[in-house]
């Protein structure tokens, strides 16, 4: 797992991208009696991920997450080249259409909220930021003069510009100031 750590480190890949591969690994070398994947073959890897999508039912997206930490084992970290994975059983993507909410549902679901809560769910509502983007938000990275948002480190480990609503501009500054003054009061205390 150290070697993983490493790898991935070194490749850059995003915090929850490495949770994600130590744990899909870690359940590969548990299905297999805690055997080294040095041991193990592209057959074993076929065999597991059977059993997720068989046994375990899970969905395309997680037997596709399992299947690229697997690769990324073999490949990256211990670099042993898979074969051909032989008898694989994809589990098949459905398509589903999306949930939305009416601009009526969002607008009582925004009423119910107060306080920070509130400034954050517009802020995610207005300018599509994900909820993570929109926690780790600094001040530097907004614009108010352009009425823009510079979200850093994106999805992917990109960088993009947003929205800043124009309706959140005075609420979010004198959120800004009530935070600054909260800041002085402490340093004074």
């Amino acid at each position: 797992m150290n070697q993983v750590h490493e790898v991935c480190r070194r490749r850059h890949l995003s915090k929850r991208t490495e949770e994600a591969y130590r744990f899909w690994i870690r359940q590969f070398i548990f299905y297999f009696n805690k055997r080294h994947p040095r041991e193990l073959q592209a057959s074993d890897v076929t065999r597991f991920l059977n059993y997720l999508a068989v046994q375990r039912k899970v969905s395309a997206s997680t037997q596709t997450q399992a299947l690229n930490a697997l690769v990324f084992l073999y490949r990256d970290v211990l670099e042993i080249p898979l074969d051909k994975m032989v008898g694989l059983n994809r589990v098949q993507q459905r398509q589903r259409i999306p949930v939305v909410m009416t601009p009526s549902e969002v607008s009582k679901v925004l009423k119910l909220l107060n306080g920070t809560t509130a400034l954050m769910a517009r802020l995610l509502f207005g300018s599509g930021m994900r909820v993570e983007e929109c926690f780790t938000l600094r001040i530097k990275d907004i614009d108010f003069a352009s009425a823009n948002i510079s979200v850093r480190n994106c999805k992917g480990g990109n960088d993009r510009t947003t929205v800043l609503p124009s309706s959140l501009i005075a609420d979010l500054q004198a959120h800004l100031r009530r935070v600054a003054q909260l800041h002085a009061d402490d340093r004074t205390r």
